[in-house]
């Protein structure tokens, strides 16, 4: 059936992507840490913010895994259950408004470098990425009301309860979805273009060997941000846009 079906789904997507995280977080903190000359920059400070996000959500995935494999029988305690949910969606936004912040951090740099010099200093961008994570933290708050609930019997977690809760959740997911995804993918749409615009308009004139070499590293950084962008998509377009349908689903008794 559909629940089956996407216990297995879950079962065989984080086994595969929790060593992967883990691992590779854990690396990419490492190489953050060791490079004392970047240590401090703006971006640097954002990219290691973004790997501790996603190494976080990592280490939900056990637990989940463990859920999923069972069935869908959560033989933790509650607060563990309202725990890992909370976590879930405070990792999530996080990483996508960090991500919009390190987008905007290139285009400054690159569209203004003097003011990029000025204004990310990186006491600034340290606080702003503390901001980042009291305001996640605060607005996840909701999700904190979702526990265990009783279905056919047996304790389930990482699910609404009663119609009223997927009435709640449709409103959250709402929320989430202009201010946690759509205005960000905007605002990394909008940095990104102009960056490219402003690397293709400065390309160099002339054919010689000395200008082959800029040429094909804004190519490169233009191939980049194309990456970037289709990258954001495939991981947090399809899972707003399935999750908003099965919440509608839900509520209109589709």
């Amino acid at each position: 059936n559909d629940t089956q079906f996407k216990y297995s789904a879950y079962t065989f997507t984080y086994i595969l992507v929790f060593p992967v995280a883990f691992l590779c977080n854990i690396g990419a903190l490492a190489v953050f840490f060791r490079q004392n000359k970047y240590r401090n920059s703006a971006s640097q400070v954002v990219m290691i913010n973004l790997a501790i996000s996603d190494w976080c959500f990592s280490l939900t995935l056990p637990l989940r895994l463990a859920y999923y494999i069972r069935g869908g029988i959560w033989d933790f305690p509650d607060w563990l259950c309202r725990l890992y949910v909370y976590a879930f969606y405070v990792n999530l936004y996080s990483s996508i408004l960090l991500l919009t912040l390190l987008s905007l951090l290139r285009w400054l740099a690159v569209a203004y470098p003097m003011k990029h010099s000025s204004m990310a200093t990186t006491r600034r961008i340290i606080c702003v990425c503390l901001g980042i994570w009291v305001f996640v933290a605060g607005t996840s708050v909701p999700f904190l009301y979702s526990g265990v609930v009783k279905r056919d019997e047996i304790p389930r977690c990482f699910e609404p309860g009663p119609i009223r809760s997927w009435l709640m959740f449709l409103i959250l997911n709402y929320v989430g979805l202009v201010f946690g995804f759509l205005i960000p993918f905007l605002t990394i749409i909008f940095c990104y273009s102009k960056l490219i615009r402003r690397l293709t308009n400065s390309a160099p004139v002339g054919n010689s060997l000395t200008s082959r070499k800029p040429t094909r590293n804004k190519t490169r950084a233009v191939y980049l941000v194309t990456m970037v962008i289709a990258t954001f998509l495939v991981c947090f377009l399809p899972y707003h846009l399935i999750r908003t349908l099965h919440l509608h689903a839900k509520n209109n008794g589709w």
